[in-house]
């Protein structure tokens, strides 16, 4: 009980500011105008340590490194602060289970904007300004899956097939990170 509830809090708050970076890496990836409710909010909650980073960490391209790398010293403090609150734990692999934990958030980002994305297709009278925003999120992500999968009874079931391969993805993660964890102690 005493490392499942530092751990929660721990999870749900880098959870939300990491995923956070994340989507500010994807939309600008994306070229997502961030004029709407949504871009403000994730620019609210992300400018604390994205701008001091863009100043020492350029981006590449498209990429916006400084999001990328602040997610991942998120990810970081997290089990750092686990480590310190109850040890048992080499740091040597603190950046290898860090990156794991990162991949790992940007899997859970993609399954949610992905059910959020299935979720507003059933609803006739969702927000035309979300719904655009969502789909313009989502769209890369089922587009490629969408040549191989054909509709069923007019039903597109790439949304579908996406989750499942996010959540196989989330499964060789969680190996993968049990593996350094259990290398680390």
């Amino acid at each position: 009980m005493f490392y499942q509830i530092p751990s929660f809090l721990l999870d749900v708050i880098v959870g939300l500011l990491g995923c956070a970076c994340l989507l500010r890496l994807y939309m600008q990836y994306h070229r997502v105008p961030f004029g709407n409710p949504l871009g403000r909010f994730v620019f609210a909650l992300t400018d604390w340590i994205v701008v001091p980073l863009r100043r020492i960490v350029p981006a590449a391209g498209k990429w916006d490194l400084a999001s990328a790398i602040a997610a991942w010293l998120l990810v970081m403090a997290k089990y750092l602060l686990l480590m310190l609150l109850f040890g048992a734990m080499r740091m040597t692999v603190l950046p290898l289970l860090s990156l794991f934990g990162l991949m790992q958030l940007a899997v859970s980002g993609l399954t949610a904007l992905l059910v959020v994305y299935a979720v507003l297709s059933w609803v006739p009278g969702a927000s035309p300004l979300l719904k655009d925003l969502v789909d313009r999120l989502a769209e890369p992500l089922v587009r490629p899956l969408r040549r191989f999968i054909p509709l069923v009874g007019g039903v597109d079931l790439s949304p579908l097939v996406a989750i499942v391969l996010l959540q196989v993805g989330a499964i060789v993660l969680g190996n993968l990170l049990t593996s350094v964890y259990s290398l680390g102690r």
